[in-house]
């Protein structure tokens, strides 16, 4: 089948930067919006647009039924889910195809298992991937869990399989507090996820995030797009993101070709994201999400590629470039800029009364802003991001820093002045940098 016409099922920036590679290639698109959202960029931007609900996400665009009878209703051929929503749910990914729509991401197995993060952990231990070391089961029970939680090494953490973005895990430091914890985080993760199981894993002190970008034609052919490392973040969200990350080439070789082996052997489809703890010099793995990132940008930026193109050709069944074929080129930096106070992190929705964006060579910007637009409380606070690249990390960052200085956003509080900080310590210049620095720098900020 040949795609002619995509729905779009999301908001905001990812989906008009889905927008741009459908105009790219002369190919019709499909908005949908909730009521919050009429007059939002996305919008404005599509051939079309239908309204599927109100405000609340899980009344629009978490609203399985309204997305697929949009897509009827416009005569859409293909689905796009972006991040976020129901860009991960198997059940949707099966219910898509089930229409004869094309849904540009992975299978709903795919999903199903390598979204799951026991079974994920399964798959690449099995390719002979170093996994963060734990229990292999899911648990429900706390007594049950502590009885394993003795033999382990201290800190442990606790981690829920369905949810993402830190929720449903805590860190566990001494025993005596082993059941609270556990307790606490089973009942976050069902709040959020729907599921009181949960798994341990030692905790590692001050590793590095590393991602692994990977692109599967589904019919066993998968090829790495280079790695990213994620490592700028607060409280499991990331904050600032780069690529490629600065790891032994002998170590990226022999991970990646391993995992891309195993995810060839299982047909994977579309894009992926292979996420590790870089600890002592080794990759471990953690998870895979099974969709296009957030931070993607920064692979496009140093491969050349545009990676919602490369979904596009998977969905109409094409040809996906060979490993020999890709080349990682200079490096680039990415600031996700938020609609939030900068250091309280308290969300700032509200009216945007001028918006002045960053130029010249180098710089890109994926949003969704406009002077007039207002920023609706009911989503997440992203509201646009600065992505800068250069020749080598210096020259990106020099770049970077000019771009944060253009930028002018009045009537909501944003994040900017955090990256700002942040782009003049010590630490980031040098790239010493782990997933607890940003925690523990603000603490001693003042």
């Amino acid at each position: 089948m040949s795609i002619k016409k995509v729905l779009i099922a999301n908001r905001g920036e990812i989906s008009v930067r889905i927008l741009r590679t459908l105009r790219k290639l002369d190919l019709q698109s499909v908005a949908v919006h909730s009521v919050a959202d009429k007059k939002a960029m996305h919008v404005m931007f599509a051939d079309e647009s239908v309204c599927i609900g109100p405000s609340e996400a899980r009344l629009s665009y978490n609203n399985i039924k309204s997305v697929i009878a949009a897509a009827e209703l416009t005569g859409a051929d293909a689905i796009h889910p972006g991040y976020g929503f129901l860009s991960e749910n198997d059940s949707f990914a099966d219910i898509v195809e089930e229409h004869g729509l094309t849904f540009l991401g992975p299978t709903g197995d795919h999903i199903r298992s390598f979204g799951s993060k026991v079974t994920a952990k399964q798959i690449m231990e099995s390719a002979g991937v170093d996994v963060v070391p734990g229990n292999k089961e899911l648990i429900s029970d706390a007594d049950e869990a502590y009885e394993k939680a003795k033999d382990m090494d201290l800190p442990i953490l606790l981690k829920s399989p369905s949810c993402g973005g830190g929720r449903g895990q805590r860190i566990v430091w001494d025993l005596k507090e082993f059941k609270e914890k556990f307790v606490e985080a089973q009942e976050e993760a069902f709040a959020i996820c729907g599921d009181r199981n949960l798994y341990i894993e030692i905790y590692f002190d001050n590793p590095k995030h590393i991602e692994l970008q990977v692109l599967g034609d589904g019919k066993g052919k998968v090829i790495s797009l280079g790695e990213r490392d994620c490592s700028m973040q607060r409280k499991h969200q990331k904050v600032i993101e780069e690529a490629p990350a600065n790891i032994p080439q002998k170590l990226r070789d022999d991970v990646y070709a391993k995992v891309c082996k195993v995810m060839g052997e299982h047909c994977y489809r579309s894009l992926g994201t292979v996420e590790f703890l870089y600890y002592k010099e080794k990759l471990y793995f953690i998870e895979v999400n099974t969709r296009i990132q957030v931070e993607h940008p920064v692979t496009e930026s140093v491969t050349g590629l545009d990676l919602v193109e490369m979904q596009l050709i998977v969905g109409n069944k094409g040809e996906i470039p060979n490993q020999s074929d890709i080349t990682i080129r200079g490096h680039a930096i990415e600031s996700r800029i938020t609609a939030e106070d900068p250091f309280t992190f308290i969300p700032s929705p509200g009216k945007v009364t001028q918006y002045l964006a960053p130029g010249g060579p180098n710089v890109r910007i994926d949003g969704a802003l406009y002077p007039g637009w207002v920023i609706p409380p009911h989503y997440d606070s992203l509201a646009t991001k600065i992505i800068s690249s250069g020749k080598n990390r210096d020259e990106a960052i020099k770049t970077h820093k000019q771009a944060l200085k253009e930028l002018a956003i009045s009537g909501i509080k944003t994040s900017t002045e955090l990256h700002n900080w942040i782009i003049e310590r010590k630490d980031f210049l040098e790239d010493k940098v782990s997933t607890q620095w940003l925690e523990k720098a603000l603490k001693s900020k003042d």
